[in-house]
């Protein structure tokens, strides 16, 4: 069986930029896929679940940084590079407080965009493996991701598999926001057909009924307003 190819999402106003990076990149086994704007950042993130963002700073159509730090409001941590024309201190300080990963001044060697890439992309590979497997503990429960179980005092809880994949993408993501369109994608599960933002909605209240002490005040699932939810361990 082949091994996917690595995602990367190139997004950057300039089209003889994005098509030499997608040759140099796809010619290093990456699958390269290429953006004009960030208007449509969330979207393209849902439809293609690329594995890495390269982000153009400045855009005629909006501040990448801007863009990256919306994608982090929502509970959304896919790695992200971004990239400017203006190499100095404030604006690489700016980009890391928006949540990119890293910073890349402009002009600048495809060959030193792709060993950041991959350097980055080595430290969410191994920063994930330390703790994808670990089980969570809240209250009286434990979720555990290799058995995908939820137990209280030991007793197992009977979930859907909708259900146990919603609670593993929130319990995952301790204190970061969730949007529904980003726990649409994360929760799928085909055997129980095609869900929306209601069926998110519903599942949340059915998990609140099972681990909240008092749903209509919850706890451990809170709502947030104007995004979807999180997980307050």
């Amino acid at each position: 069986m082949n091994t996917p190819l690595t995602k990367v999402l190139v997004v950057d106003d300039d089209p003889a930029l994005r098509q030499l990076l997608a040759d140099y990149l796809n010619r290093h086994n990456y699958d390269t896929l290429l953006a004009p704007d960030a208007s449509d950042l969330a979207e393209r993130i849902m439809r293609y679940s690329p594995d890495l963002i390269v982000l153009d700073r400045m855009m005629p159509s909006g501040d990448g940084a801007e863009a990256c730090r919306r994608l982090r409001e929502q509970g959304e941590d896919i790695p992200v590079i971004l990239l400017t024309a203006r190499d100095e201190t404030v604006d690489r300080v700016l980009g890391l407080e928006a949540g990119a990963d890293d910073y890349l001044g402009k002009p600048f060697d495809p060959r030193e965009l792709l060993a950041r890439i991959e350097a980055v992309l080595r430290r969410k590979k191994g920063a994930s493996a330390l703790t994808k497997n670990d089980p969570v503990s809240f209250g009286p429960f434990i979720y555990s991701p290799v058995t995908r179980q939820l137990t209280k005092n030991g007793k197992v809880i009977k979930l859907t598999g909708g259900e146990t994949n919603l609670l593993e993408a929130l319990v995952s993501n301790p204190g970061k926001p969730l949007s529904r369109e980003r726990l649409l994608v994360l929760a799928r599960d085909d055997e129980e057909g095609e869900r929306n933002d209601r069926a998110i909605d519903i599942a949340i209240l059915r998990l609140r009924r099972v681990i909240e002490e008092d749903p209509r005040d919850p706890r451990w699932i809170q709502t947030v307003w104007g995004v979807g939810y999180r997980f307050a361990p």
